[in-house]
């Protein structure tokens, strides 16, 4: 019962730090929109609720959340089992190793739009969210469980072979609990960088009926409201995807 409570008082403490801490930030915003007193500059939280208000009961307005949406969850899907694949292969061969580390590098250096500019020569606007966001998250992954593969217990190991556990045995018993973490940490940074760089390629290539578009648009007339409440948009769904994909790992961990 004490540990049941004092769990629950610390969750209370977190929600109230949160939210006296996104009270304090609105109400920063909202004094420096006052402040700057033109919308075109910096619109207010109320103006930018209004600009949602106009937004969410539209058609447009979800089937553009959902064409993005479902390609940016498709390029980090892609992204995280490329990484994953490539974290085990570079595990088991120094060679494999070797050869994947500097792909690696350079994919987490090179800039976003470098990689925007050569996909929309070679695949074209429609494939571009796809590409960027897995080529975004493919390091993220492969560092995280490289470093998660390392940490297995080499003792472990030896009881596997000693008790001659197949594979997928070793793989549930051993390297499934120890990578998880780091498999959940890749998700929790990958999800969101999906998201920033999926939509910023979109700004670049304008794919139809994408949220690059809406926010290109937006910007030509000048309508910061409408920026603001579609960058509000993308942080709640990187948000709610994130809380999703954490669950989901946390109900697997066994």
């Amino acid at each position: 019962m004490t540990d049941s409570s004092s769990t629950s008082q610390a969750a209370t403490a977190v929600t109230s730090r949160a939210i006296v801490a996104a009270v304090f930030w609105l109400a920063a915003w909202q004094v420096l929109a006052m402040t700057v007193g033109q919308r075109i500059v910096l619109a207010s939280p109320v103006q930018v609720v209004q600009a949602l208000f106009r937004l969410v009961p539209t058609a447009q307005f979800w089937e553009t959340l959902a064409a993005s949406g479902l390609r940016i969850i498709a390029g980090f899907a892609f992204g995280l089992i490329l990484g994953a694949l490539l974290a085990f292969t570079a595990n088991a061969s120094k060679w494999a190793a070797a050869i994947v580390a500097p792909p690696m590098r350079a994919a987490r250096s090179v800039p976003v739009v470098s990689f925007v500019i050569l996909v929309l020569l070679w695949a074209g606007p429609q494939a571009l969210t796809v590409t960027v966001a897995a080529i975004m998250v493919a390091p993220i992954a492969f560092a995280n469980i490289s470093e998660g593969l390392t940490r297995t217990d080499p003792e472990l190991e030896d009881v596997a072979k000693v008790f001659a556990a197949s594979p997928l045995q070793r793989f549930r018993a051993i390297t499934w609990p120890t990578v998880l973490p780091f498999l959940a940490a890749a998700c929790q940074a990958g999800i969101g960088l999906a998201w920033k760089a999926g939509v910023s390629a979109e700004v670049i290539g304008l794919p139809s009926g994408s949220i690059g578009e809406r926010l290109y648009a937006a910007r030509l007339t000048l309508a910061t409201d409408t920026v603001l409440a579609w960058t509000v948009t993308i942080v709640a769904a990187s948000w709610l995807l994130e809380h999703l994909a954490t669950r989901a790992l946390a109900r697997h961990s066994g």
